[in-house]
């Protein structure tokens, strides 16, 4: 799917905004769609794709319900994470959802998806989302075991994992039809997934840095989501060396039809 214009340039991506600013953490990056532009600009650069050979726009979808681009104008939509619940039904997160449907059946425009933006595309391919009541919050830096596609695709060599900063309790339960697992976690079985030409997700946090991780651990644990020993714990591993570079390099080159 749209391979006849994987070179035109410059590639345009629009980046719905899927939450608001994180105190503290945030600040030096505006609003949390800018640190997925962050996470763009650095795959870009990792390819060798020329700054003014990437146009990202960044959307608001909470507070501007309804207002999405036109896809004409964009290459690539990016669904950021989110606090919010992927499953609800509040209006701005179902017209979202609408959205991505229109989206998926467009010939050309691609979908990346991080987080809450992974589970918003698979509840729009029909899989079912929802909290992981068993097992609770995946956090930190973590390690998925990838799947021999999900090996391809991250071009990881004969190794088998992929370390990404987690931050959710939410999960999909299933994959949608006709995707390629890309990876799962003793947690999470439904790491991200692949559609060729179309679609491409992980669970985790690739935008994620070590500062960022930190602030929103120290505040879940202030104000009492994470007891002393879980904080303790994802603490620990939060300064662990992570894939986020890759995958960022990654959606750019998938973007590219590379």
């Amino acid at each position: 799917m749209g391979s006849q214009h994987a070179h035109d340039l410059p590639l345009r991506v629009a980046i719905l905004g899927c939450d608001h600013n994180i105190p503290k953490a945030l600040e030096k990056y505006k609003s949390y769609a800018a640190i997925c532009a962050t996470l763009l600009d650095a795959g870009a650069k990792a390819v060798g794709l020329a700054r003014e050979d990437l146009e990202v726009s960044l959307w608001n979808v909470i507070d501007e319900v309804g207002q999405f681009p036109e896809l004409e104008d964009v290459d690539g939509v990016f669904l950021t994470g989110s606090k919010y619940d992927s499953f609800a039904s509040t209006p701005w997160i179902t017209a979202l959802v609408s959205f991505v449907q229109t989206v998926l059946a467009h010939q050309r425009v691609k979908l990346v998806g991080v987080c809450f933006g992974h589970q918003i595309i698979c509840r729009a391919m029909g899989a079912k989302v929802g909290r992981n009541v068993a097992k609770g919050w995946e956090v930190s830096v973590t390690d998925v075991d990838l799947t021999t596609e999900g090996q391809n695709y991250f071009k990881k060599e004969g190794k088998d994992v992929l370390s990404i900063l987690q931050m959710h309790q939410d999960i999909v339960f299933e994959y949608p039809a006709g995707v390629q697992p890309l990876g799962s976690t003793e947690r999470c079985q439904v790491q991200g997934m692949l559609v060729l030409g179309k679609v491409v997700t992980v669970q985790g946090h690739p935008e994620f840095t070590e500062e960022i991780l930190t602030e929103i651990l120290r505040t879940r644990h202030e104000q009492g989501i994470f007891g002393d020993e879980a904080y303790q714990e994802a603490m620990a591993r939060v300064g662990k060396k992570h894939d986020g570079l890759l995958v960022g390099q990654r959606f750019i080159e998938f973007l590219l039809d590379r």
